[in-house]
């Protein structure tokens, strides 16, 4: 029989959980506080015995002293025990104005009843009391009638202060826990109303310079000479298959290329993964003589990655069709961008724009490019392939451009068929825009960069 036989049906384990202070640093903050203001007593305690206490001595009227008068001598024995002292309480004294009006000037003077002597501290003898010292040194001749030359220094002790100040430190602290959450709220509220300002001055910025890298790709030759060197270098030569290169990524360094996965690279590459291969340096007796050059590829720059490296991508291995999908003007500029690489290394390629809707933002017709009419373009009556099955990417020449400013309308997607589809012209088609029968889909971001997630590569593209 199991050990629970004997609970409850029904019953469950009571379970414990211990306390914990919800604001643990409220409480340590009034321990502190506490302590701040018992300091301050202490210090305006001792401030007080210490400052503003004196010691004094009353002088007695002869008829209650037995007919005793009070001399410096006899009150220097009895409150000091040395009537040689006489002279300090007399310098002590001096010029002092007296409740009478009269002052102390003369160590010889008749002491008069009821006058009061201030003592030196380490006074402890009979007669000696304590008094508060509220009045400053007067003159020897004596205060005018009717007035008083004493005055007073208002001051704040430290301990005060320190009392008052902890009393404002806690209270700030108790606000800040009571709303932290509403500090919060208002801090990334106003963290972000910050970034938003800014924000205008951030894509300045980043236009102008993707506008100095398109600059920079217009007057490098030298990369695009040494993108096709690479590329011959699995070129069909010697009897052996052709190696399918999708694209190259040129640095300082090396190169690094993307082969499909059941590719293997010549002996100088080095695998990185299963469709990436890695060269350092540069092998130009690769690239000249021995290879035959691979007519059939046209590459074109898209960008630069993280580290500044350039990366090609051959067109000729899109299979037809590429959709740049999210922000339509970085859309555009990439594929205005190819536009010119195009015209770079392939000039004469026809073009041709579809602008069927009125008032939309087309890529421009750079210089060196040949636009020509769909009706120009003769087309197959007959689809290419017989079979329900496709290979997944077949190389198709580049014979022309395609260029849609947006995703296609009806008409507009069976004049694209007709150009870019399966058994067509067999040209290549450009899309600013998601398109679903593209083979190759790019994502373009508002900031200027854009993805090519067959490659896995995050791109800053030119404007």
């Amino acid at each position: 029989m199991s050990k629970m036989a004997g609970a409850v049906a029904g019953s469950r384990p009571r379970h414990t959980t211990a306390r914990t202070p919800r604001h643990p640093n409220l409480r340590v903050l009034i321990v502190l506080t506490a302590c701040l203001v018992w300091f301050g007593a202490v210090s305006v305690a001792e401030a007080t015995e210490s400052d503003d206490l004196v010691k004094v001595f009353v002088v007695p009227d002869p008829a209650r002293s037995g007919g005793e008068i009070a001399t410096l001598p006899s009150v220097a024995a009895d409150t000091l025990g040395d009537a040689s002292r006489s002279t300090e309480i007399f310098e002590l004294n001096q010029g002092q104005a007296q409740l009478d009006g009269a002052a102390l000037n003369d160590p010889g003077e008749q002491l008069h009843p009821g006058w009061i002597l201030r003592l030196p501290q380490d006074a402890t003898g009979k007669g000696v009391q304590l008094a508060r010292d509220n009045d400053g040194p007067e003159p020897a001749a004596g205060p005018a009638p009717g007035g008083s030359a004493a005055t007073s220094v208002f001051v704040i002790p430290l301990g005060t202060v320190l009392a008052v100040l902890g009393a404002i430190l806690l209270a700030l602290a108790t606000a800040c826990i009571v709303a932290r959450r509403r500090l919060r709220a208002a801090y990334v509220a106003l963290t972000r109303a910050i970034h938003r300002l800014g924000e205008p001055l951030r894509a300045r910025r980043r236009l102008r310079a993707r506008r100095m890298l398109g600059r920079r790709f217009a007057a490098d030759t030298d990369s695009v000479h040494r993108a096709h060197g690479i590329l011959n270098q699995f070129a069909d030569s010697e009897g052996g298959p052709e190696i399918a290169v999708h694209a190259v990524s040129l640095d300082a360094v090396g190169a690094t290329v993307w082969l499909p996965s059941s590719a293997t690279a010549p002996p100088q590459w080095t695998s990185l993964d299963t469709t990436r291969w890695r060269m350092t340096g540069t092998d130009d007796r690769q690239t000249e003589g021995n290879r035959t050059p691979d007519t059939a590829a046209c590459l074109v720059r898209v960008g630069t990655d993280v580290e500044g490296a350039q990366v090609f991508v051959d067109l000729s291995r899109l299979d037809g069709v590429l959709s740049i999908a999210g922000d339509a003007g970085v859309a555009r500029d990439v594929v205005q961008n190819v536009l010119y690489e195009v015209a770079r290394s392939r000039p004469g390629t026809p073009v041709i724009i579809l602008r069927d809707r009125a008032g939309e933002s087309v890529p421009v017709l750079v210089p060196g490019l040949r636009q020509v009419s769909q009706a120009a373009v003769p087309t197959p009556t007959a689809a290419a392939s017989t079979g329900t099955t496709r290979l997944a990417v077949a190389r198709r020449p580049l014979k022309g451009l395609v260029v849609l400013a947006a995703p296609p309308t009806d008409q507009e997607a069976a004049q694209f068929a007709a150009l870019c589809g399966i058994g067509g012209a067999g040209w290549t088609g450009l899309v600013c825009g998601e398109m679903d029968a593209a083979h190759w889909r790019w994502y373009a971001h508002a900031e200027g960069q854009v993805d090519i997630p067959v490659l896995d590569v995050h791109l800053t593209a030119p404007a």
